[in-house]
């Protein structure tokens, strides 16, 4: 009898230790929360980056006030915040430095191409986001953005087509795109325009002096971005210049590069200069292999090429 006595009394001792180690852990919880809510406080805010936005005007659209509670703050509601009232943001990025400070890091969106609608014009990043509305101005120097109808733009939004018609299916290959030539820093270099009237191909001008065709239902678009650098690696490091129209294909490894270069029939005149529907190239791409500073003779021509692979 007495053993089972002192075993039920430790049996009772074990379970108020239970409980009171539940207790003492739930009471620490209890103090830092009450300590991150008490004393963390955003005391200072810290702006760094490159934009063209002052640090005034990127403190106030997060719509924090000083003396908020750190741990409080909602930085996904901040983030979307920003970037809608300041939208040559592209990435932001917030944290925390304990004990009272909270740190805003930004980079500034890169204008790609200009899109009209509606007798009014709008930037727009290499993600499709809208930067800026206003006049023909805007597009002048870049790349303007043909066969796509936005729907209901507005500065700060995405791009959005009719998603039952059939631009939706061209602006998702445009994203895919212009995404792998921006991991590439190769978006720099779209110049005069970004053609989407085709039904097979995406055409863009790059350089300047040449024009690019890729097929738009490509299954790789990663893959088309290194066949295009390296083929315009393997014509530098030839001495030859990238000029006329060169044709990735969708299967195999071969680009084409004749001599003409294709332009749109639609293109706005922005600079008073005539634009043709076409201009000719002076230097067609090598083969793999072949000799240097290959010329092109006035005639169209073609000449495939083999880029070596870009690495990456």
């Amino acid at each position: 009898m007495a053993a089972r006595r002192r075993k039920r009394a430790r049996r009772r001792r074990g379970r108020f230790s239970f409980l009171y180690k539940l207790l003492s852990l739930f009471l620490i919880l209890a103090a830092i929360v009450t300590g991150c809510i008490v004393f963390f406080r955003a005391n200072h805010i810290v702006v760094s980056g490159e934009s063209r936005y002052s640090e005034e005007e990127i403190i106030a659209a997060t719509g924090v006030e000083l003396g908020e509670n750190l741990f409080q703050l909602d930085k996904f509601r901040m983030v979307q915040q920003m970037q809608t009232q300041l939208p040559y943001l592209d990435d932001i990025s917030i944290t925390r430095r304990l004990p009272d400070t909270l740190v805003i890091t930004v980079t500034e969106s890169q204008p790609v191409a200009a899109l009209e609608y509606n007798g009014e014009w709008w930037l727009l990043d290499s993600s499709c986001k809208l930067l800026e509305r206003g006049d023909a101005s805007l597009a002048q120097g870049r790349a303007v953005l043909l066969g796509l109808t936005p729907l209901s733009p507005s500065v700060g939004t995405r791009l959005a087509v009719d998603q039952e018609g059939e631009e939706a299916p061209k602006l998702e290959a445009l994203l895919a795109l212009l995404a792998a030539l921006d991991a590439r820093d190769m978006t720099g270099e779209i110049t005069d325009f970004i053609d989407l009237t085709s039904e097979s191909e995406i055409r863009l001008g790059y350089g300047g002096t040449l024009t690019v065709e890729i097929p738009l239902y490509s299954s790789d678009f990663a893959l088309q971005a290194r066949r295009l650098q390296g083929t315009l690696e393997q014509l530098a490091q030839q001495g030859s210049t990238a000029s006329g129209t060169l044709t990735l294909p969708a299967e195999g490894t071969r680009a084409w590069l004749t001599a003409q270069r294709w332009m749109p029939d639609n293109l706005p005149d922005l600079s008073g200069a005539e634009t043709g529907a076409a201009e000719s190239g002076e230097t067609a791409a090598p083969e793999s292999g072949g000799t240097e500073g290959a010329v092109a003779s006035p005639a169209p021509s073609v000449t495939p090429t083999q880029p070596e692979q870009a690495q990456g």
